[in-house]
């Protein structure tokens, strides 16, 4: 079993085109010669992103993965391996594979086990850091692990700012899983006080009180909920996947499944 050469202009494959999908998808189509989706299941707010970023449908992911020289897995974190699962079964029997790129927020641990289910060197550990990117100079896509040089230079002179971070996979999921703690762990500690607060009766008394003192109660809560909009039961997952990161490296990992439990809490629009 082995990586197939890429060719001058790849067929890449996105799974799936969400807002971040559709960014990496359009961000490679200057290099390639088609970025390709699957079209099979998915929303049509889904198709429309694709649209707009000029993919190119095929009909599913079994067709996706015998067409594609490699495959960019951009999906919420529970699905990771699930994704992986359905390339891997549509590959079977093959011994040329596609170089599969798990750009998603989880620990090294799900990245050692889509290997696994993918073939020993044919997984390239991606982490992005940032929004989805349509300009330079606010994303950086990291990379370890095999492919990774060949990864990164497929995205020069794009919005997305790639850069290899070491020869393991793991490493770069790593640095996802610790930056995850500060961007996304933290701040859930103010809807861990409003819930408190608001059980022991003293909301109003502690938003007197932060406010005097300078912490800005409302101010604080409106930047998490306003930043983590509808997606937090997408960052719950990411800190489950984190909290496990930190757990297999003997690391207190309660920060993290606190910051999940919070999340799950939060409504769903």
């Amino acid at each position: 079993m082995h990586v197939r050469e890429l060719p001058v202009r790849p067929v890449i494959g996105i799974l799936h085109p969400g807002v971040m999908g559709a960014a990496l998808g359009s961000a490679l189509k200057a290099r390639t010669g088609a970025v390709i989706w699957a079209d099979a299941g998915r929303t049509h707010a889904t198709a429309k992103r694709a649209e707009l970023a000029d993919l190119v449908a095929v009909p599913d992911v079994a067709d996706l993965a015998r067409r594609a020289d490699m495959i960019i897995s951009i999906c919420p974190p529970h699905a990771a391996r699930d994704v992986a699962g359905q390339v891997a079964a549509a590959l079977d029997g093959r011994d040329e594979r596609p170089l599969f790129v798990d750009a998603n927020a989880v620990s090294p641990e799900t990245v050692a086990a889509v290997e696994q289910v993918l073939g020993a060197g044919t997984v390239c550990d991606g982490a992005i850091i940032g929004p989805p990117a349509w300009e330079r100079g606010q994303t950086v896509f990291w990379l370890s692990g095999p492919g990774a040089a060949t990864v990164a230079g497929l995205f020069v002179d794009t919005p997305f700012d790639a850069r290899v971070l070491g020869d393991e996979i793991g490493t770069a999921s790593g640095l996802k899983a610790c930056f995850a703690l500060q961007s996304k762990a933290l701040p859930t500690v103010w809807l861990a006080i409003e819930e408190a607060a608001r059980r022991f009766g003293v909301t109003d008394a502690l938003r007197g009180e932060l406010d005097r003192t300078g912490a800005g109660y409302d101010a604080a809560l409106a930047a998490i909920r306003g930043k983590a909009g509808g997606k937090a039961w997408r960052w719950a997952g990411e800190m489950d996947e984190a909290g496990d990161a930190l757990a297999a490296i003997g690391v207190p990992d309660g920060f993290s499944r606190a910051a999940a439990e919070m999340y799950r809490r939060e409504p769903a629009d």
